[in-house]
């Protein structure tokens, strides 16, 4: 196993590591969803739901590849936290994911047709979003905050971290924004939970294999 997965392993759910700037953090997440729940914009608050679950999903199946593999996750978080929750996801991460769909969702055009150098506004706004992920990720990897130890997943190959680290999470957020039924973005977002309630109860809870 690489010395980032060991090291993450060895923070990995330890309560001791707690620190109270976790506190104003939930309470920025609370406020960040109670403003829109107060302003009654649904669609914005479950395209930052979907934004969320979509990332549940992925630190899951990263957090298998390490199970699987007994060698390294795809990425790992073993730098300072006041929680590692998987590998590869800790407290400060989570909250940060919990609010960026709203944030990144703010950014779109109210007109859903409206093009931009050539590309439909949803696509265009969804690859930069990546894009910018990629590159914090990038400083985040320089700092050793986030590691990664596979050829094909690392600063010289960003394609699959922005393929499939970040550009689902936008495509889904705003496709649930963008849906015209209110009952439909409920049904979606709630399947997406769903099915990260099921893997964290089965994965996490029962086996133990994350």
């Amino acid at each position: 196993m690489t010395p980032s997965a060991l090291e993450a392993q060895r923070l990995l759910r330890d309560s001791s590591q707690f620190q109270w700037y976790v506190i104003p953090l939930l309470a920025l997440v609370v406020y960040v969803y109670a403003v829109e729940i107060e302003r009654r914009n649904w669609d914005l608050v479950l395209a930052g739901l979907a934004f969320w679950g979509m990332d549940w999903f992925n630190e899951t199946w990263n957090a298998l590849v390490l199970h699987f593999t007994q060698h390294a996750p795809v990425w790992a978080a073993p730098g300072k936290t006041a929680y590692l929750i998987l590998i590869g996801l800790n407290i400060e991460i989570c909250f940060m994911f919990a609010i960026a769909g709203v944030i990144f969702t703010k950014l779109l055009p109210a007109a859903k047709d409206l093009k931009i150098l050539g590309l439909p506004n949803r696509l265009f706004f969804a690859f930069t979003g990546s894009a910018f992920c990629v590159f914090v990720e990038y400083l985040l990897n320089s700092a050793g905050a986030l590691t990664w130890d596979y050829a094909w997943w690392n600063r010289g190959a960003p394609w699959l971290i922005f393929l499939l680290g970040y550009l689902p999470f936008f495509l889904v957020a705003f496709r649930v924004y963008d849906m015209n039924n209110l009952k439909h973005k409920i049904g979606v977002v709630s399947a997406i939970y769903v099915f990260d309630f099921v893997c964290l109860a089965l994965f996490a809870g029962l086996l133990n294999w994350i």
